[in-house]
């Protein structure tokens, strides 16, 4: 739906000035703008696009001089990024879903779906299961026996949540996300190789054949208000307590989370990340792309991880780290400095042999 300038600067809280009745339909870059189109230019540095648009109105930086620009009205934001959340959430109109339960669903009789909600075609719910108001439900989603999902859901096509898992308000999950799978969780009658290593450190001292045998997933998994699920992402029950992921802390596509883990509020997991069995992570916690958690350790409050680390031990709360093994921020820079620098410290190191040879022959002709 087309919104005003003063609907759009409303929403966004933001001082606006001009004609606050034009209407807009969507937004775009500056140099590619139509007439029904707000221009992004949140910075000077997008200026010149501006006069190359057609754009009538923009999001312009504090202190713009709008009308040299051309423009007809402007909304002035301070924090760009957070100016586009809320310009963002204005105009995406979500997916499609007619209202309703579509006729191709599998529904159990003793489900309950809540006032309002729309479900799409090809979605299964088993025995037992509650799924709060306005929940919206694309299509092609398994829901499994006794699960409960809170209200304002949004699930997106593939998505599997496993039983009794129990999830709290306003979830976003994307395509093809499993919430509630088996954990990899298995032992060996006699002490398995691996158990052997991790007490040693060393090479083994006898390797025998070994039988695998499942410790059987008992717990489920729980899940706060306002979490996001990414694409392909994958929660593991707990083993006898649950799996648990503290609200607002949103998850990238094709994350892992193992069984038992705690996860705390306001996180964010970003892509590739893996977090093995029984860890904790406290709240506030950014871990960037593929980082690796081991299992068993704790990571505290507002630490934040750069893409790539591997967190072996415990890492107190506030730190930012880097690195393989994870280490301070700072002392991962000097490291790869160092590094750096090897290949002149071998050459320098490579002549320094040589004179100390040529002296020694030299003293030794005397």
């Amino acid at each position: 739906m087309p919104q005003t300038i003063e609907q759009i600067a409303k929403a966004l809280e933001a001082k606006a000035e001009g004609d606050l009745s034009i209407a807009v339909t969507g937004a775009s870059e500056p140099a590619s703008a139509g007439a029904d189109q707000i221009a992004l230019a949140m910075s000077e540095k997008y200026a010149d696009g501006l006069r190359a648009g057609q754009a009538r109105a923009a999001l312009l930086w504090e202190g713009a001089d709008w009308r040299s620009y051309g423009l007809e009205a402007a909304i002035f934001v301070t924090r760009p990024r957070l100016a586009m959340a809320g310009l963002s959430k204005a105009f995406d109109p979500g997916p499609s879903i007619a209202p309703g339960i579509h006729p191709s669903c599998v529904i159990d009789p003793s489900a309950e779906i809540g006032e309002g909600a729309a479900i799409g075609p090809f979605t299964v719910i088993g025995k037992g299961v509650k799924i709060g108001p306005n929940a919206r439900i694309v299509g092609q989603v398994t829901i499994a026996e006794d699960a409960r999902i809170g209200a304002e859901a949004l699930i997106y096509p593939g998505a599997r949540i496993g039983a009794r898992v129990v999830i709290g308000d306003r979830l976003i999950c994307q395509p093809g996300a499993v919430i509630g799978s088996d954990g990899f969780s298995f032992v060996t009658p006699e002490p398995s190789g691996v158990e052997e290593i991790r007490t040693t450190l060393e090479q083994r001292s006898e390797i025998t054949e070994q039988k695998w045998t499942r410790i059987h997933s008992l717990g489920t998994v729980e899940i706060g208000d306002d979490v996001e699920i990414g694409a392909n992402a994958c929660i593991d029950r707990g083993t006898v307590r649950a799996t648990a992921i503290g609200s607002g802390t949103k998850l990238d596509n094709m994350v892992h989370i193992g069984h038992n883990v705690q996860v705390g509020e306001d996180c964010l997991i970003c892509g590739q990340v893996g977090i093995a069995g029984s860890t904790k992570i406290g709240d506030r916690v950014v871990l960037a792309g593929q980082c690796g958690v081991s299992d068993n350790i704790i990571v505290g409050d507002d630490v934040i991880a750069a893409g790539g680390t591997n967190i072996y031990t415990n890492v107190p709360k506030g730190r930012t780290i880097w690195g393989s093994p994870a280490v301070k921020m700072e002392t991962q820079l000097e490291i790869n400095k160092s590094l750096r620098r090897l290949p002149r410290l071998f050459g320098q190191i490579a002549e320094l042999r040589e004179t100390v040879t040529k002296l020694a022959q030299k003293g030794g002709t005397e």
